[in-house]
């Protein structure tokens, strides 16, 4: 948490089963496991702890996701702001949303939807208000979506960083392919509104 007016920060839900890796998740990309294989040494799991956020239009729900999980959380801002609330029970306001596929980049809309990237599955889905999920766009050049932005054209901006295809993911050989792509789907919403 960043007070933008005083500059002070603090952590919350620090190590919190919502904000780490998933100890099961096992990622699957472009038909492999998705492992660090670095150039001298073992194979190892990649854990990744908390990366996408969003907020909802109101500023009143925050919505993460662990990179090493398929889960979408969420939140209460208020909560989190109320620093006498100690994080081992301020865990108990966290809501597991369900399985929205494995995600780096959040975003929500004026309306309240979450759209999510899904890199397992080279697709953008959305996560309505009332829980419902579904897919958006599936496209095999959909590799790693990443960096959403809604633009106030009312299109959804993305881009595939190809984070897979890095060095430490191929024994030290980067198969990315340049030049990276930036894609827009049109989804006729605004923004969430900034404070």
């Amino acid at each position: 948490m960043l007070n933008l007016k005083t500059g002070k920060a603090f952590r919350r839900l620090n190590g919190d089963k919502s904000t780490v890796p998933d100890p099961n998740f096992i990622p699957k990309v472009e038909g492999e496991v998705l492992l660090k294989r670095k150039e001298d040494g073992p194979t190892e799991p990649i854990n990744f702890s908390v990366d996408g956020i969003a907020i909802s239009p109101d500023g009143n729900i925050l919505y993460y996701c662990p990179l090493s999980s398929r889960n979408l959380y969420s939140i209460e801002t208020e909560l989190l702001r109320n620093r006498s609330i100690p994080d081992e029970v301020l865990s108990s306001y966290v809501k597991n949303l369900g399985e929205k596929g494995a995600s780096d980049g959040l975003i929500s809309d004026a309306k309240g939807t979450v759209y999510a990237g899904d890199y397992e599955n080279n697709s953008i889905r959305t996560i309505l208000l009332d829980g419902t999920m579904k897919t958006i766009a599936h496209d095999p050049r959909i590799l790693w979506p990443d960096t959403l932005s809604i633009g106030p054209d009312k299109y959804l901006y993305f881009i595939a960083n190809q984070l897979n295809r890095q060095a430490d993911y191929h024994y030290g050989k980067d198969l990315r392919e340049k030049p990276y792509r930036l894609f827009r789907i049109k989804i006729d919403e605004l923004p969430a509104p900034t404070k």
